[in-house]
């Protein structure tokens, strides 16, 4: 039951934000009482940082999976923005834009496990990049991961809508890659965002 009330928690917040649902609407959708919830959580806060625990995880597994597909580094890359538009298909209010405004301290939490997370993902596909010739050699890898990361994460903790979120967000990708890329990678991000746009 514990696990069943996170997953549709979770399925309900990223729709409607952490702040619009009410532990009332959890037991409503799930046909429980309340009673049942608080049995398992003794908050919404403790639900809310066991779902993005889940989000997490889940997350970082497709991650980890589009990597083992060895794509080259760029299309890697928007292999990961898909799977993120996918996951989180577009509803009105950016769920991270909430958590930040109304439960700052889980904010904190999920942003501190985020970079670290990030920051070696970010820095994998750099190296990889360098590698296939996509990046340019003299790249200095930790100020570029340092920037896209500032950068991804700035839009989503101060854009309130989740479209305009995703819209910047392939913006920041496009403007990331083509400060990194080699004219053979230009090539490439310019076939990466042509399938992505169709």
């Amino acid at each position: 039951m514990r696990s069943k009330i996170i997953a549709k928690a979770t399925d309900l917040f990223l729709k409607l934000g952490f702040k619009s649902v009410t532990m009332d609407d959890i037991a409503c959708e799930m046909c429980i009482s309340k009673k049942t919830i608080y049995k398992y959580f003794c908050n919404k806060e403790v639900l809310i940082e066991e779902s993005t625990a889940e989000v997490h995880k889940a997350v970082h597994q497709s991650i980890d999976t589009i990597v083992a597909r060895n794509h080259n580094a760029i299309e890697e890359n928007f292999e990961i923005r898909k799977m993120f538009k996918e996951m989180f298909k577009a509803g009105d209010t950016s769920p991270v834009y909430q958590l930040k405004k109304h439960y700052p301290e889980i904010y904190n939490t999920v942003m501190s496990r985020e970079v670290n997370e990030c920051n070696m993902v970010f820095k994998q596909n750099i190296e990889k990049g360098i590698q296939q010739e996509l990046y340019r050699k003299e790249l200095n890898i930790e100020t570029y991961v340092s920037f896209y990361y500032t950068l991804i994460f700035s839009i989503n903790g101060n854009t309130s809508s989740e479209k305009e979120a995703k819209k910047l967000e392939l913006e920041a990708l496009e403007y990331h890659t083509r400060a990194m890329a080699t004219p053979k990678g230009v090539i490439e991000l310019e076939k990466q965002l042509q399938h992505f746009n169709t």
